[in-house]
């Protein structure tokens, strides 16, 4: 199924960064066009369904918003 992203293109110092803007990811690259490719394969990795190595931990932690 393809879906379509929109990415926003800046630059930074010597690097491209594209960043996705329907889910909070971002690639960089020494050009527009290998940001752009690299943002693809880090939203494939995202969407990938994942394959667990080992039982997560899962733990509930407490927090005072108070403290912050």
């Amino acid at each position: 199924m393809k879906r379509k992203f929109t990415a926003s293109l800046w630059r930074e110092g010597k690097w491209h960064v594209a960043q996705c803007l329907e889910v909070d990811i971002a690639s960089q690259g020494h050009s527009e066009r290998e940001a752009l490719k690299n943002l693809q394969d880090a939203l494939k990795l995202h969407f990938a369904p994942p394959i667990a190595t080992s039982v997560p931990k899962v733990r509930p932690i407490e927090f005072d918003l108070s403290a912050a």
